[in-house]
């Protein structure tokens, strides 16, 4: 997403749009690309569009072009603290669904305050690349339908914990490390390595829950990414998450900058 301020732009007659690609614009002032406009479907089925233009009357001309063509519902992510890119989201008819914070924490163990992290009696943590798929995912349906019975809110969650296509609910199996039982996963943490350690979701058995199992989770994942040599990871907590939040800055973790997830 484009993060530069709007300035005072070319005449709004001047700037046309073309559709170059499916699911892709350009705005064109004089055949000079000024604004680009893109639409993609993200793993959980949702569609996101983004528009970078560094005029806020060429990012209206794209909105106005593409909106149209696409269908409901539509999602947008915006930096909060950029205020001009998010009125100019809700000039085209967004609003906020969701509120996003994203902390960044310490790895080191000395420092967050997790020292060896161990589970209660009878939990053993079973490293990423170790796991059962099997158990894994039912594990990752259970917690999903706990959430949703008593909060009611993971489809506000991020994209890639959503129930997807088919009902499965796990991205990459290898992602994942778990907290194990006799009696099956009772908590699982995944972690993406991508551009930068993220912990993308940590979540315990209802059951299971006020154990101290969360906290020997993180601190495992954490352990691993200092082994590795990373010195920091980061996580996007939403708002109204008040346990996650309780957890991240119970070890240190600080709140960096906040997203906001739009819909039309």
């Amino acid at each position: 997403m484009d993060t530069k301020p709007f300035l005072a732009g070319p005449s709004e007659n001047a700037v046309t749009i073309a559709r170059v690609a499916d699911r892709q614009w350009h705005a064109l002032d004089d055949d000079v690309v000024v604004g680009t406009g893109y639409a993609e479907h993200r793993a959980d089925g949702r569609l996101f569009v983004g528009i970078d233009a560094w005029h806020a009357d060429t990012f209206d001309r794209l909105a106005e072009a593409m909106l149209p063509e696409l269908p409901a519902p539509l999602y947008a992510v915006v930096d909060e603290a950029d205020a001009g890119l998010a009125d100019a989201w809700r000039r085209a008819g967004f609003a906020v669904r969701r509120r996003e914070w994203e902390y960044v924490v310490a790895t080191d163990p000395g420092v967050n305050g997790l020292g060896e992290g161990r589970p209660p009696a009878g939990v053993t943590i079973v490293p990423a690349g170790e796991v059962d798929e099997d158990l894994l995912r039912a594990a990752h349906r259970a917690i999903r339908s706990e959430v949703e019975a008593a909060a009611g809110w993971w489809q506000s969650m991020p994209a890639e914990v959503i129930l997807r296509p088919g009902g499965d609910t796990v991205v990459d199996p290898s992602t994942y490390a778990v907290a194990a039982a006799p009696e099956g996963y009772l908590g699982l943490i995944r972690v993406v390595t991508a551009k930068r350690p993220r912990v993308g979701l940590v979540a315990v058995r209802g059951g299971a829950r006020r154990r101290g199992i969360a906290r020997a989770l993180l601190a495992h994942a954490l352990g691993v990414l200092h082994r590795d040599g990373a010195d920091a990871a980061w996580t996007e907590v939403q708002e109204s998450n008040q346990p996650a939040t309780a957890l991240f800055e119970g070890v240190g973790a600080r709140p960096v900058s906040s997203n906001l997830e739009l819909v039309r």
